[in-house]
């Protein structure tokens, strides 16, 4: 499926046998080795793969047809730097808004004449009848307005109107006296604004006296969304600024708000601030006591490197993206990342601005990498490792003789190697400690598990330091 060749096509056949000509041949279970000529691999039981120009000669890039990523929708991003911000999440929880409060009172000595089918945490209409209430003062007032009204006196009359209003009758019961010329004994008590009723104080036949609380309306057009922001994070946050909320209770409405103040007294047990959100609520689906979890967006970074949070591979200790290089070719980059900001992630060191990442379709990538039995979490290693350093396993001895040892180790992680079976000959730096590499093999023998160390030269790997160990430590063997 995948192709190690260039995805440019030549023009002639001499051209194209040129293209054609092998740069090396290799081993797939151990890329880092190059040959000259093809033949057996000497590790494995298997023929040397033929490595051709414009495959890239990298042994930590892998090579795709640029067809078949085109085929498979592979999508490609640029690195960028911008700005950037850290969202907090938090929770919160409905509350009344505390500013759409309406509180109905008697306004003069009264009684209750009737109440209507009230009780407290009703949900109520604007202008619903709450009570009947009868006041002596309202009646004597409206009398002595009427009384002027037949002596046809502008200025009397006035003057009684005005009494009206002094003694606390609402204008719209001055307007009903007035049009209807007559005496209105009993004042229905309306709810002033659609909400819920708080309180409700009032029982037919009982006595008013001036000023007592009859009932307390809060409103539900707008509501108060409280959350508890650590004081660590709440630096940037503004009033006025948007927030998004989810409602436990409203599962796939997303709720958008704005911050109306952010309290100023700290929280001492919890180290936190109070930030007050407001939410319209036209339909009254939010109700006091419902909780959410709340999405602030903190101050803005600038100038922040960043790549499309898809193309971050976590493989659990560390994060790696696929960068696209020329013709076809991909290789892993281990990278540090940081903060997460919507589709967004923060890259800290490993990348540079205007370099290429895969954003979809690193399964191919993978599969073509194990088809070549490398593992792609292990790549990076392998390019960074420098050529000359050592590289340490743990395996069992299967046969010592004047070639060198075998043995059944576990995976080479620094060279991307795979646990397997092979023979290494003794560096000549460790023949030449030990004086007598027949006494050396005389103290291995065959079934001994052994720490060894290896190193990279030009006609293969070489074995630099062995030693026996104890069977009590468990490190991975290969079988």
């Amino acid at each position: 499926m995948a192709s190690d060749m260039s995805s440019e096509t030549a023009p002639d056949m001499p051209q194209e046998s040129e293209e054609k000509a092998a740069l090396y041949w290799y081993d797939p279970m151990f890329p880092q080795q190059h040959f000259p000529e093809p033949g057996k691999s000497p590790f494995m039981d298997m023929q040397l793969v033929p490595r051709y120009a414009g495959g890239g000669g990298d042994s930590a890039a892998i090579s795709i047809d640029g067809s078949i990523t085109q085929n498979l929708g592979t999508r490609i991003a640029s690195v960028t730097r911008g700005p950037l911000t850290q969202p907090l999440d938090v929770t919160g929880q409905v509350g009344f808004n505390e500013r759409n409060v309406s509180i109905i009172q008697a306004r003069r000595e009264g009684f209750v004449e009737r109440v209507y089918a009230r009780a407290p945490s009703d949900i109520v209409a604007q202008d619903a009848p709450l009570a009947d209430l009868l006041i002596p003062e309202w009646i004597r007032a409206q009398e002595e307005y009427l009384a002027l009204r037949g002596m046809k006196v502008p200025a009397l009359m006035e003057a009684a109107r005005q009494r009206m209003r002094l003694v606390g009758m609402p204008p719209a019961l001055i307007a009903k006296v007035v049009h209807q010329a007559s005496v209105q004994t009993v004042w229905t008590v309306t709810v002033p604004m659609a909400g819920m009723l708080s309180t409700l104080d009032v029982r037919e036949g009982m006595t008013l006296a001036t000023g007592q609380t009859l009932a307390t309306i809060n409103g539900l057009q707008t509501v108060w969304l409280e959350a508890a922001v650590p004081e660590s994070d709440a630096h940037g946050l503004v009033a006025g600024q948007a927030v998004d909320a989810a409602l436990t209770a409203l599962p796939g409405q997303p709720i958008t708000g704005r911050i109306d103040a952010i309290l100023p007294e700290l929280s001492r047990d919890s180290r936190s601030l109070r930030v007050r959100i407001e939410l319209d609520n036209p339909s009254g689906a939010l109700r006091p006591g419902m909780s959410a979890r709340v999405r602030l967006q903190g101050k803005a970074r600038q100038a922040v490197l960043s790549v499309p949070t898809e193309a971050v591979i976590k493989t659990g200790k560390r994060s790696l993206v696929m960068l696209a290089l020329e013709k076809g070719r991909y290789q892993p980059q281990e990278v540090l990342i940081g903060m997460e900001s919507g589709e967004r992630t923060e890259i800290v060191a490993g990348l540079q601005e205007g370099q290429k990442v895969i954003t979809s379709g690193q399964f191919l990538l993978d599969s073509e990498a194990s088809l070549l039995g490398i593992d792609v979490t292990t790549l990076n290693d392998v390019a960074t490792t420098p050529a000359d350093s050592e590289h340490e396993a743990r395996g069992e001895i299967r046969d010592i003789n004047a070639e060198g040892v075998q043995i059944a180790h576990g995976p080479l992680h620094t060279l991307g190697m795979p646990g397997m079976t092979m023979r290494f000959p003794l560096s000549t730096e460790l023949q030449n400690a030990t004086g007598d590499t027949r006494a050396l093999m005389q103290a291995l023998k065959i079934g001994s598990h052994v720490n060894f160390a290896v190193h990279q030269t030009e006609d293969g790997l070489e074995i630099t330091q062995i030693a026996p160990v104890s069977m009590n430590d468990t490190q991975e063997v290969a079988p």
